[in-house]
């Protein structure tokens, strides 16, 4: 079985990508909805996230605000690191279990769409790293598309690993510069190279 990890930064079309393959046949899963799961209130996450910054992050429930912890970790680099070096040990465990569950179901291509591969330096755990990429107009416009603001998407574009030093360490990089159809069909393309053997 492939194991593939798929990222690219923020806006770039990685989720469409992931629908994509999961409509040729890959199982897919999404390492942001396991970190989600991992700030519910009695998570682990959410537990590390209150250690390291307290009152700071939650809501008045005492329950994780991610916005709020967002702009906090997002503003400052070394409490960022903090962060994630208690939580992408815990996450790189759980894509380990689903790529494990995929093998056993006889799947040919597993993916794990996960943003945060380059920056962590874990991409020895995948046989392929997608990258996609998107020029930075279009990922600002998608992002307040979807109600974000542009500082924040700024923000968040300058903590990620530059397009180029990402292009350098994937396998593959697809390009997100057209419409749909035209994502579709690189995806295709790369899918079939992973699938097919050669001629």
């Amino acid at each position: 079985m492939l194991r593939v990890g798929l990222t690219g930064g923020l806006a770039s079309g990685k989720s469409t990508v992931a629908a994509c393959l999961r409509e040729l046949g890959a199982i897919v899963f999404d390492a942001d909805a396991i970190v989600r799961a991992l700030y519910e209130p009695d998570g682990a996450g959410a537990a590390a996230a209150r250690e390291l910054f307290g009152d700071e992050v939650t809501d008045g429930e005492g329950k994780i605000d991610r916005s709020r912890l967002a702009a906090l970790v997002f503003s400052d680099p070394g409490r960022r690191h903090a962060l994630e070096s208690r939580i992408h040990p815990l996450v790189r465990a759980e894509i380990g279990r689903r790529f494990a569950e995929a093998e056993k179901a006889d799947a040919r291509v597993a993916v794990a769409e996960a943003s945060q591969i380059l920056e962590a330096k874990t991409e020895s755990h995948y046989d392929r790293v997608l990258l996609i990429v998107a020029p930075e107009a279009e990922r600002l416009r998608r992002w307040e598309e979807r109600g974000g603001q542009t500082e924040d998407a700024r923000r968040r574009i300058a903590a990620q690993i530059s397009p180029e030093e990402a292009a350098r360490r994937a396998h593959d990089v697809l390009v997100n510069d057209g419409d749909l159809e035209d994502l579709k069909r690189k995806a295709g393309e790369l899918y079939r190279q992973w699938t097919e053997p050669p001629r």
